[in-house]
């Protein structure tokens, strides 16, 4: 870990703010902005410093020999995506499986700039009955925020208003797509 902290913090600039609760065993990460695929080893720095195990789902296909390996000692968790079955209630079973499990995912749903996010994460969260923690990527600022769980009231609109707030000024790798 000395390495990893070295290399993100001196190497980089990059801070770490806020904390994981590491007996919030169970909760939907959302990480905004999502505009580079520099997020994915800013991601890696933050989780392995955090000391918490951060989780993402794929297609299954991904986890076959041999590349399954890695995928899964990086936290990933195999999804069956056969079409027609309900994403949602399928994540919602990977929790059910799994003793602890933190669920990182971009709610923009991709590395442009949108005005909307999608609400998988939302509904998720409900789903698989777990908070919602909200960090955000700064490179304006090289910090990562880790924010404070959230349970959802079943008001998606005022929550997402509520949540979006946590990401006001945050400004992602490609300034234009944030």
């Amino acid at each position: 870990m000395g390495l990893t902290k070295f290399i993100f913090y001196k190497v980089m600039g990059w801070q770490i703010k806020g904390k994981f609760n590491p007996s919030d065993k169970k909760a939907v990460v959302i990480v905004v902005p999502h505009t580079s695929w520099h997020d994915f080893y800013i991601g890696v720095f933050a989780r392995r410093i955090s000391g918490v195990e951060i989780n993402f789902v794929a297609k299954k296909e991904l986890f076959k020999f041999p590349f399954g390996i890695y995928f899964k000692w990086m936290g990933g968790a195999p999804l069956d995506r056969t079409k027609g079955q309900n994403k949602v209630d399928a994540i919602a079973k990977v929790f059910e499986s799994h003793e602890e499990f933190r669920l990182a995912l971009a709610p923009e749903g991709t590395r442009k700039k949108v005005l909307t996010w999608k609400t998988g994460y939302y509904y998720i969260s409900q789903k698989a009955n777990v908070p919602i923690i909200p960090v955000s990527f700064d490179y304006s600022k090289k910090t990562v925020t880790i924010g404070n769980p959230f349970t959802p009231t079943n008001n998606i609109e005022k929550d997402t208003q509520y949540l979006r707030s946590f990401f006001t000024g945050v400004i992602g790798k490609k300034p234009e797509y944030t």
